[in-house]
């Protein structure tokens, strides 16, 4: 009943903030506070939050509480909440039988659930948060680095046209920020509805205050239990709508497929008929069972799986939130459970190998150069085309001539330029110019076509800066705060 990631390599990494462990932990935490929110607001006594709190710390687990009891007991009743309270209120009890009574009072088992995957949730998304900002730096740095170095743009699979390294990690750049920004404006919220979502159960602990007061009452315990927990206060009973479940995994899924595309580009130029990049090396990395010589892309495999797993993980959170039914469901809210929880875990994988692999990446800017020329002056066939047209003796078919001239020997760019040259007879071009030898072999430079690239990396970067001031700020207000 154990899972160490054998299946599924890597996740070890992360199971300390996902896994059963974990998770009962966020449980019982969520418990707790839920007793410290109750003093806070007056309801019990202080004196009742911290006999819980020292419970909970402490002789609750020396007790025995483990998660796989949790788990085998929760069968009986569909989730391991009221198994757990069993414990915990013995515990309690055991040290003073008034505060075992504070414990879970005015609230349900999903209550508990689902404000335990937040907070799970919150610990988990930090941590990948961390490591993307990791990967965004890393890939600032390859772009600033590679700005101007000159590669080979390639469509469908083929060699397109000239572009820059710096372009491809900026654009590695954009789609990290982006999910970085969907996972930075998630919302934790805890989840207060009671029985069947009227919160009767919360409102009847405030029954000795006039009907016209409760309301605001309750909202004080629930603001007060969320801040116990470091959430944030729900708007409104969600057990059924499930916006903040498909919010979190929709960031979360986002950020995976992003770190996905850029694992698939790394493991295409590591081919080592390309050569580009590789991967940094580790000791026992990537090393074949068979094959001696072999030295595999394991951190970009090990994204791409997790980029090609969470997509499903997704659809099941979306298929039960479409399912849920009634104001508690069966069934569609369990099916949500493990996937949540395994795709935040990919997520977390994915981001950590990311890290190592975008802060690790060795480029080669030789072998880039290289792989340019096998295309000769093909690549920039687009610019031949538009720029020689007027000096063609039929330009209306310019694109079918110059393709006939460059076919024959698209590698010989000395041959090529000859045939273009014979081609054009130094007819004038729209500047004036004519279209000689050396006009012709500049324009066959594929530096000289790259379009905005350089425009387009500065861009990248000056979002990464704005990304940077916007935390610090941030940072720096936190500390005011803390100060005052």
């Amino acid at each position: 009943m154990t899972d160490h990631g054998l299946l599924t390599p890597g996740t070890h990494r992360f199971h300390s903030l996902t896994d059963d462990d974990a998770f009962l932990r966020c449980l019982v935490e969520v418990e707790a506070a839920w007793v410290r929110a109750q003093a806070v607001v007056g309801l019990v006594p202080q004196a009742h939050a911290d006999v819980v709190d020292d419970v909970v710390a402490g002789p609750l687990w020396v007790g025995g509480l483990n998660a796989k009891d949790v788990a085998v007991a929760a069968e009986a009743g569909g989730n391991p909440v009221i198994d757990l309270l069993g414990h915990v209120r013995a515990a309690v009890r055991a040290v003073d039988a008034g505060a075992a009574g504070s414990v879970h009072r005015g609230l349900t088992s999903q209550d508990v659930m689902d404000t335990a995957l937040m907070l799970l949730a919150r610990r988990a998304v930090t941590a990948v948060q961390d490591h993307l900002d990791a990967v965004l730096q890393a890939l600032g740095k390859l772009a600033a680095e590679h700005r101007t170095t000159s590669c080979v743009a390639r469509t469908l699979t083929q060699h397109a046209v000239p572009s820059t390294f710096g372009l491809r990690c900026a654009r590695w750049l954009h789609s990290v920020l982006d999910a970085r920004q969907a996972v930075a404006a998630l919302r934790f919220p805890v989840a207060v509805g009671g029985a069947a979502g009227t919160l009767a159960g919360t409102s009847a602990l405030f029954a000795d205050r006039p009907a016209s007061e409760r309301a605001a009452a309750v909202d004080g315990l629930n603001q007060a239990w969320a801040a116990e927990l470091g959430l944030d206060q729900a708007g409104h009973v969600w057990h059924t709508a499930r916006g903040p479940v498909l919010q979190l995994g929709s960031a979360v899924a986002q950020s995976c497929a992003a770190l996905g595309m850029v694992a698939n580009d790394v493991l295409v130029l590591a081919r080592p008929e390309i050569g580009e990049v590789r991967e940094p090396t580790a000791p026992g990395r990537g090393v074949s069972s068979a094959m001696p010589q072999k030295q595999n892309p394991v951190l970009s495999v090990l994204i791409k799986r997790c980029a090609l797993s969470t997509p499903q993980m997704l659809a099941q959170l979306y298929l039960a939130a479409g399912a849920f039914v009634d104001e508690r469901p069966e069934g569609a809210w369990h099916a949500e459970w493990p996937s949540l929880r395994e795709l935040l875990t990919m997520t977390g994988t994915a981001a950590m190998h990311a890290r190592e692999l975008t802060e690790g990446l060795r480029v080669d800017a030789e072998a880039m150069r290289r792989n340019l020329e096998l295309s000769g002056p093909g690549l920039v066939s687009e610019r031949l085309v538009a720029e020689l047209a007027p000096a063609l003796a039929d330009p209306a078919d310019a694109k079918k001539t110059i393709q006939a001239a460059i076919s024959t020997e698209p590698q010989d760019a000395a041959s090529v330029i000859e045939r273009l040259v014979e081609l054009t007879k130094g007819r004038p071009l729209p500047d004036g110019g004519a279209a000689d030898a050396q006009v012709i072999a500049q324009l066959c430079d594929p530096g000289e076509y790259v379009g905005e690239a350089h425009a387009l990396v500065d861009r990248a970067l000056d979002r990464l800066t704005e990304l940077d001031h916007h935390r610090s700020d941030q940072d720096h207000e936190g500390d005011t705060h803390g100060r005052s």
